[in-house]
């Protein structure tokens, strides 16, 4: 599915208030409430915001909230859009894709924990043949976050590769990565077609694991990841986990999905992208 934001409601006010008026902590001073709520996360701060009346104004102060949007928010905003509070900012970056480096990038911050979601348009990632057009087509749909996305139009030797360094992820977060894609109405060659998808670091052998195109169903192989759909009407599959390191470090991650064995004619596949979120954890 697409990048879940689980555990906090939105940026209104008096949303699932649990708490009574007045609070043991009422006597702090509501700076010292503040600094303390900023060391904590999104969806923390949201709760210690239902504590009492002055845990509610510390916990929404600006000190709280822009601990938790990146140093660049203010070139990520709608310059012609005012906003009342760090805390909108932070939200209307939760709740809507930015377009970034020409377009050919999407930048998110999930929602419960603040940690960046970047989305590496078609456009973005290397795909074998994408500039034949008898083999892929570039083409705009209205669903589609970016201006143009790749239609695959016939190839038997299938292979995409796309690749983000860590220094533009937040730091020590496990990340997935996934294929992000639909069907055309005319779509062939796919059908209990393994394809090799792998994510490492640029240079070491990668992780690698067979995914398939076609959703699951109760004659699937055993291990195989399968497509889900997601909240924006797409499909998407997991290509693989990574780790990112400390704040000084910087790893160039290559993703890639492939099937070169069969090689089977293909057709129907409409790539948006490879998107990196954080991982699911259970």
């Amino acid at each position: 599915m697409m990048a879940k934001n689980h555990g906090v409601e939105s940026s209104g006010e008096g949303r699932g208030k649990i708490g009574s008026d007045s609070s043991p902590f009422d006597s702090f001073p509501e700076d010292c409430i503040s600094k303390i709520v900023s060391f904590t996360s999104p969806r923390e701060a949201c709760v210690a915001a239902a504590v009492s009346k002055a845990f509610e104004s510390a916990a929404n102060s600006d000190v709280v909230w822009e601990k938790f949007l990146p140093p660049e928010y203010e070139s990520l905003v709608p310059r012609s859009r005012d906003f009342s509070s760090k805390k909108e900012v932070y939200f209307a970056l939760c709740d809507e894709p930015v377009l970034i480096d020409d377009g050919t990038k999407s930048f998110l911050l999930e929602k419960a924990s603040g940690k960046r979601c970047i989305m590496l348009s078609s456009m973005n990632i290397a795909i074998i043949w994408g500039d034949t057009p008898q083999y892929w087509e570039w083409i705009t749909i209205p669903e589609a976050r970016f201006k143009r996305v790749a239609e695959l139009l016939n190839v038997c030797w299938f292979e995409i590769r796309g690749r983000v360094n860590t220094r533009v992820l937040s730091p020590r977060t496990r990340y997935s990565a996934y294929l992000v894609f639909k069907k055309a109405d005319r779509c062939y060659g796919f059908d209990d077609v393994a394809i090799e998808a792998g994510v490492g670091v640029v240079g070491h052998e990668a992780s690698t694991r067979t995914i398939c195109f076609e959703m699951d169903d109760e004659e699937g192989e055993m291990g195989w990841i399968y497509p889900q759909e997601r909240e924006d009407g797409w499909m998407e599959v997991e290509l693989g986990e990574f780790f990112t390191g400390g704040d000084m470090d910087s790893h160039e991650i290559e993703m890639s999905a492939l099937e070169t064995r069969e090689l089977g004619w293909k057709r129907g596949l409409i790539i948006q992208g490879i998107e990196i979120r954080p991982a699911n954890i259970q």
